[in-house]
């Protein structure tokens, strides 16, 4: 996902997104954990994802607080 992609959704849609990559990341470990995964790049990539949409959330909460 790209940080423009990102950019362009609401609030109320990014932790909604949060949500489901880290659901989708704890699955894909514990299947990892069981069996091999076709792509274990895939773990890392959910992990930037995550990371990718929280650092826009916060951003947009520092921008609420000094427009305030």
């Amino acid at each position: 996902m790209k940080t423009s992609e990102i950019r362009e959704l609401t609030t109320q849609e990014i932790i909604e997104r949060v949500d489901n990559e880290k659901t989708s990341l704890v699955r894909m470990k514990l299947n990892h954990a069981i069996t091999p995964l076709d792509n274990p790049n895939k773990i890392k990539e959910t992990r930037g994802n995550i990371a990718k949409l929280l650092t826009e959330l916060r951003n947009r909460e520092l921008n609420e607080k000094q427009n305030s």
